[in-house]
């Protein structure tokens, strides 16, 4: 299950709750500018007291209208792919643009090259193949190591499991790459965490030390990865600027760290209306306009039930919010209502600015829900004006 990052509504004021429910339209996603920049100010105190550099992963959050506010406090944004490279590169003028995939597409490294500041590959026969072409166009090269240390359950989500594909261990390190190799290395990266507090991230830097320590003064960079809870209120800040500095120090390298979560950690919502109650005997199941198979696929993927506005867990009206969508597991999740719940009532579903849109998707012809802006200013604008053709276009020639 997703860890706790209540509270999710900290933000939502009344004023913004009566923005989020004067839109006619149903489902949208709307972006709280506020928390955005509130989520951005406590990442750049971790680089103003420790001298790191913090990159936007742009896998969680893509959001590219509010680059602008986040470029003000980030070092540049983090790729998973050509896309996101080019993304960052467009949106985040003048700022650093790093990828790291799995394995890359030839037919894509010259573009990659050409809008990358650093490229991490995640085994020694990429580095082999890539890491002379790369540096010749000037980018920075890491190497993805896997320091073999799991600090989390689930295998899904583990890239330290058994049999993980991401990562270089130790051993492959050793057998397969040359002196010749490690002499094209910048950097090492490793990624263990996902949505974790910073004494998950201690207890793998003294495994990627053990390790890969004998490495590091040769380094000018090593990367920490994403997935630390850094935003989120219970989360130990002093700690983790502890280990940055104790790194740097140590290594006299540049520390990166790459969260995508808690950059925009309870920056957004998506409303839905509800167009029916249904009741099989057991449970009334209220149907809503937003699924969580199109909508919200982190919902049924990690799996978690994201918090809705105004439930506690006290109540006696118990429902369970399902989708329109002919999948029998399109369920949101299971709640106590204060009040009953009837066809037309609107819900506010928060934390929806990460893993959301960015991964949202037309099975079944769902429309795409409209991204909004909740303005510092006090006002809501619409970013984005999906339609039938964004539906049509994915799926065959769009000039019939």
């Amino acid at each position: 299950m997703k860890a706790d990052k209540r509270p999710a509504f900290a933000g939502l004021s009344d004023e913004k709750i009566k923005l989020l429910l004067s839109v006619s339209e149903t489902p949208f996603y709307a972006i709280d500018e506020e928390m955005i920049r509130r989520n951005c100010k406590i990442l750049s105190e971790v680089s103003k007291n420790t001298g790191c550099r913090i990159l936007l992963a742009q896998k969680a959050f893509s959001g590219f209208d509010l680059y602008p506010i986040m470029s003000e406090y980030l070092d540049g944004t983090e790729a998973s792919g050509l896309y996101e490279a080019l993304l960052g590169k467009e949106k985040m003028p003048g700022k650093e643009v790093h990828v790291f995939s799995a394995a890359y597409r030839e037919g894509d490294f010259d573009r990659i090259v050409g809008c990358c500041d650093h490229i991490v590959f995640n085994s020694p026969a990429q580095l082999k193949k890539y890491g002379k072409k790369a540096k010749a166009a000037g980018c920075e090269i890491g190497l993805r190591v896997n320091p073999e240390c799991s600090v989390q359950d689930g295998g899904m989500y583990d890239p330290c499991s058994k049999g993980s594909r991401l990562g270089t261990t130790r051993y492959n390190f050793d057998r397969y790459l040359t002196k010749e190799d490690i002499e094209l290395l910048d950097g090492i990266h490793f990624h263990t965490l996902c949505e974790q507090n910073s004494d998950a991230l201690e207890k793998t830097l003294q495994a990627v030390e053990l390790k890969f320590g004998d490495i590091l003064s040769n380094l000018k960079w090593i990367n920490f990865g994403g997935g630390h809870h850094i935003t989120r209120p219970d989360y130990d800040r002093e700690k983790l600027e502890r280990c940055i500095k104790y790194t740097a120090e140590k290594y006299h390298v540049t520390v990166y760290l790459e969260p995508g979560e808690a950059c925009a950690l309870n920056a957004g919502y998506l409303v839905t209306e509800i167009l029916d109650i249904v009741e099989n005997g057991q449970i009334k199941t209220a149907i809503t306009d937003v699924s969580p198979a199109c909508h919200m696929p982190d919902v049924l993927e990690m799996p978690y039930n994201p918090p809705i506005y105004g439930v506690t867990g006290e109540g006696t009206f118990r429902y369970r919010l399902g989708g329109p969508t002919c999948l029998a597991g399109d369920f949101t999740g299971e709640y106590v209502f204060a009040d009953e719940l009837k066809a037309g009532d609107k819900l506010i579903l928060g934390d929806m600015a990460i893993y959301s849109f960015c991964k949202n998707n037309t099975f079944n012809g769902m429309p795409l829900p409209n991204i909004y802006l909740i303005g510092e200013n006090g006002g809501i604008s619409r970013l984005t004006d999906f339609g039938y053709n964004d539906f049509r276009m994915r799926l065959g020639k769009t000039n019939m």
